[in-house]
């Protein structure tokens, strides 16, 4: 394996106040993951993280001289470098792992976006304060218009967009228990850590300690114990003891609450 470097550094917007739902799931996925790895990485909060990204979506590590942005991308980059936590699989578990990684960015995070640019009361309370607040007016409202606008047309594509908010939830319902049933009573979903337990972690526990304007989405992984309590171990194995990286710290969209209290 090729030595990590020192440097390397994963970029987001401004945990406290810029951030939204999806964007610190898929990060504190990456995080995960390089946890996972065994490899460091420096968080770096910045207000334009979106914009310096090479694929406009956050996050993305700055490892030497080379800029990776999302999680499936940064996998084969750490592969690449000799660290994989899916070669001890064979291939019809490598299947598996693929499909519900596909799985939870079809349902999860598609959920995510929907939550947060097309249900209206979230959009006004949460989502434009929260994604404009780096910049000045006018600006702030451009910006956030303008990404609403980007993402209603991509949930119109997938055919996303004619969903009531409790079909959505009825979706995310229906990923969870797929998850559950997988995951049944083992530690990990493969007995080992791999980036789908990186992926479902940065999901769900994004979920369970984000306050939305109600607690429907939060409820529906509550209902199945045994992801909240996947969760609580990823969290405490591969975040606690350093406190300042923690994801607790990472402020979701309103206030921020811990598995862990």
């Amino acid at each position: 394996a090729e030595p990590w470097p020192e440097n390397a550094a994963l970029y987001q917007q401004l945990k406290d106040e810029q951030i939204l739902l999806s964007d610190n799931a898929s990060s504190l996925a990456v995080q995960a993951f390089l946890q996972m790895c065994n490899l460091p990485v420096r968080v770096i909060c910045r207000a334009n993280a979106e914009y310096m990204s090479p694929s406009g979506k956050v996050p993305f590590i700055h490892v030497g001289n080379q800029v990776v942005s999302e999680l499936g991308p940064i996998v084969q980059f750490v592969k690449a470098k000799g660290h994989s936590l899916s070669d001890g699989l064979d291939e019809v578990q490598k299947a598996e792992m693929k499909a519900y990684m596909e799985l939870v960015n079809n349902m999860l995070l598609t959920a995510e976006l929907y939550l947060q640019w097309c249900d209206d009361v979230t959009v006004e309370e949460i989502t434009h304060p929260r994604y404009g607040s780096p910049y000045p007016w006018p600006l702030n409202r451009i910006l956030s218009y303008q990404k609403q606008w980007e993402v209603r047309r991509k949930m119109k594509a997938i055919g996303w967009a004619g969903k009531t908010l409790e079909q959505v939830l009825e979706d995310v319902d229906q990923c969870c228990h797929a998850l559950s049933q997988r995951l049944g009573t083992q530690p990990y979903f493969f007995n080992k850590p791999t980036e789908l337990d990186a992926l479902v972690f940065g999901h769900l526990f994004t979920i369970l300690t984000t306050q939305l304007i109600t607690d429907e989405l939060s409820e529906k992984v509550k209902n199945y114990s045994n992801l909240t309590a996947f969760c609580r171990r990823i969290e405490q194995q591969y975040f606690g003891g350093q406190e300042k990286e923690s994801p607790t710290t990472a402020a979701p969209p309103a206030k921020k609450k811990s598995l862990l209290r």
